[in-house]
């Protein structure tokens, strides 16, 4: 019986090595990819030991004091934590609010537009910010609307009192998400319209028919064929929440003290934190750790809820 198991073994052995030979040329195309995150997103989670030390240059990773759960509960009681935890959720509940809708909407508005090179226009003109970064984005931004910037020197001839939402307790937040949505709704809505493309268009033909005007064709075909996709993005972005409902970049390059209260998250925290504070790198360690939990389970939980209703999920 054992010389059974082990000749079945050997054949599923050679039958996945054959598979493997046969798509060797599809695998050699994937593997610098696989080094690239088997290099940079893997290896670096050895570092994660940090969180459960209190480190010490001199004992380094390895020969650090173990401290345990100690840096975890100090997360809990720091007050500071606890408000970039808070900015955090609301910059990303604003982002799922008005971006996320945002580039369905401009998805379908695109597809409606029957001219292909008048498309191609609007597609070229709304992905081009995305391709201006931050740091390049900021000072645009700055020198617009800065308590010095362009928008305030008009305000000021024309009499009126000038204004910075760089400056705002009030209005900082929103124009961190309409920022957000000029430069990267556009190149959101890149999936959308693959996934438009893949509606049958003798649906629309059948819908005409009957009698559906643009509106029932949206609801009724447009927004059903692409449900699906839009689900799975959802989810991908509700497992992004504790990092990109304003990207680390983005409010770095444009926040400042005035505003810390209400624009300080996680990111920028552990930043301050790590290279302007204490550097207490088992500390800020145990930060980092507690947000991919945190994400990888509203990822889950998403995905979860979404397979509850019948719909396809991630898995």
């Amino acid at each position: 019986m054992i010389q059974a198991k082990r000749s079945g073994l050997y054949s599923r052995i050679q039958k996945t090595a054959g598979k493997l030979w046969s798509f060797r040329l599809l695998y050699l195309m994937i593997l610098p990819f696989i080094i690239w995150y088997m290099l940079f997103c893997y290896v670096p989670m050895a570092g994660l030991y940090l969180s459960f030390e209190d480190f010490s240059y001199r004992g380094g990773i390895w020969g650090s004091k173990w401290v345990g759960m100690n840096n975890f509960r100090a997360i809990l009681t720091d007050k500071e934590f606890l408000r970039a935890f808070r900015n955090t959720l609301v910059f990303s509940m604003g982002k799922l609010a008005l971006q996320f809708p945002a580039a369905i909407v401009l998805a379908l508005a695109l597809n409606e537009v029957q001219r292909p090179r008048l498309k191609k226009t609007y597609q070229t003109v709304l992905t081009f910010p995305h391709f201006i970064s931050w740091v390049v984005m900021a000072g645009i931004l700055k020198n617009m609307f800065a308590g010095n910037g362009v928008i305030n020197q008009v305000l000021t001839v024309a009499g009126l009192q000038p204004v910075s939402p760089l400056l705002s307790l009030t209005g900082f937040r929103p124009f961190i998400w309409f920022s957000n949505i000029w430069k990267e709704a556009g190149w959101d809505t890149i999936i959308y319209m693959a996934a438009l493309a893949g509606i049958d268009p003798g649906l629309y033909e059948a819908a005409e028919i009957d009698g559906a005007n643009r509106w029932g064709k949206i609801w009724h075909i447009t927004l059903p064929g692409i449900r699906s996709t839009i689900l799975i993005m959802l989810i991908l972005e509700i497992g992004r929440i504790m990092t990109t409902g304003a990207s680390f970049d983005q409010v770095f390059n444009l926040y400042s003290s005035p505003v810390y209260e209400v624009a300080d998250t996680i990111d920028t925290y552990i930043y301050r934190t790590s290279f302007n504070g204490t550097r207490d790198f088992g500390y800020t360690t145990a930060v980092g750790l507690f947000k991919s939990v945190m994400g990888v389970t509203m990822m889950l939980g998403a995905n979860r809820l979404v397979t509850a209703c019948g719909e396809d999920g991630l898995f």
